[in-house]
């Protein structure tokens, strides 16, 4: 099992706040949105970015009733949006 960082988002819309991202990089290489989900959802790897600060932030798959799984950051007990603010993937 790999622990990535990831570095870099893609949204249909760069720049609108409120589009899911679908895809996710780590400067090398990026992925489906769908694929990452499985692979966390399988524990086939783990996923997470580093905030400003340089504190680890662990991605994780939400489910809300009636929408699509999405990956968001966790830390310190929280959900938070550091994948938002993630520079977009060349």
């Amino acid at each position: 099992m790999a622990d990535v960082r990831l570095t870099c988002i893609r949204k249909p819309h760069p720049l609108s706040p409120h589009e899911h991202i679908t895809q996710v990089g780590n400067g090398t290489q990026v992925w489906l949105r769908e694929q990452v989900i499985a692979w966390i959802d399988g524990g086939v790897h783990t996923f997470y970015v580093l905030g400003p600060d340089g504190r680890r932030a662990d991605v994780a798959v939400v489910r809300e009733v009636g929408k699509a799984p999405y990956l968001r950051t966790h830390a310190d007990g929280r959900w938070n949006n550091n994948l938002l603010a993630l520079p977009q993937c060349g």
